[in-house]
């Protein structure tokens, strides 16, 4: 009697996992046979599938992003301010002021920050800028009565490094425990209909079930081959074997491609997420 054998899924990367459990869903929904006869186990499969789709993804706006935009604005524009009141000294008729101007305006230079560069490479800049004004520069942000700008610029800045620090956190810790649950969930609809597939295969005689069983055992030999690294018995179809072996890693024809992945063939994309 054929029946689909055994894979560690915890074994899996993310990217690799959910292609598995995509690529098994895809099979079940297209086999008529099966379909009809595991309706509701097709059902929890996609439902937890698409839970671990959502979990993958690491685009998912954060409650903080406003307010990181709303910082990141205030900062800009106190950066933009500082930069006027500089060169509105540069042409003073008093020679320690202009000094005073000519040496910030060149330190402004020297850093070239624009407010339109990515978020958090204008964060360690700026970081770097206002440290010099607070020491290298100190008697000229003094001498020209700068002092209000350079600590309002500190504060709006350290604001938003302490939005982003506290969003990247949240991010981690969404994404790892949202996924590890999700994933979980998919395995467990997956051996469900596993479960359900060799139950029917043992009653009513594997004959209807064998096309389906062969996909899902070829898939498990390529995936222990090709993302686990684990040797695993020759990829013969049950048809041929009458059966797979104790450690579940036979079935599945060779040589052909099956739903999109080949038995032996190139390791699947992996889409792993941040955290």
């Amino acid at each position: 009697m054929s029946e689909i054998g055994t894979l560690s899924l915890e074994r899996l990367n993310n990217g690799a996992h959910f292609l598995f459990i995509s690529n098994v869903l895809a099979r079940a929904e297209a086999d008529a046979n099966v379909k009809s006869k595991l309706s509701a186990q097709i059902v929890s499969l996609k439902a937890a599938k698409e839970q671990e789709d959502e979990d993958l993804k690491v685009s998912q706006k954060s409650m903080l992003t406003d307010d990181i935009a709303t910082a990141d604005a205030e900062r800009d524009g106190l950066y933009s301010g500082y930069k006027k009141a500089v060169n509105g000294f540069k042409n003073l008729p008093v020679e320690n002021m202009a000094k005073a101007a000519k040496l910030l305006t060149q330190h402004i230079k020297d850093y070239a920050i624009d407010p339109k560069m990515q978020l958090d490479k204008e964060t360690g800049l700026l970081m770097n800028f206002i440290d010099d004004l607070e020491k290298k520069y100190s008697s000229e942000v003094q001498t020209l009565s700068l002092g209000a700008f350079v600590s309002a610029l500190k504060a709006a800045n350290e604001k938003v490094r302490t939005l982003t620090a506290t969003r990247t956190d949240e991010r981690m810790a969404k994404a790892v425990g949202a996924l590890k649950a999700s994933r979980k969930a998919s395995d467990e609809a997956y051996r469900q209909l596993v479960k359900f597939v060799n139950a029917y295969a043992l009653i009513e005689g594997d004959s209807k079930y064998l096309s389906f069983i062969d996909y899902v055992n070829t898939e498990i030999v390529h995936y222990k081959r090709e993302v686990i690294g684990q040797k695993s018995g020759s990829s013969q179809t049950s048809g041929t074997t009458g059966g797979t072996t104790s450690g579940g890693s036979t079935g599945g024809s060779t040589g052909g491609t099956t739903g999109g992945t080949t038995s032996g063939g190139t390791t699947p994309p992996s889409v792993e997420i941040e955290g």
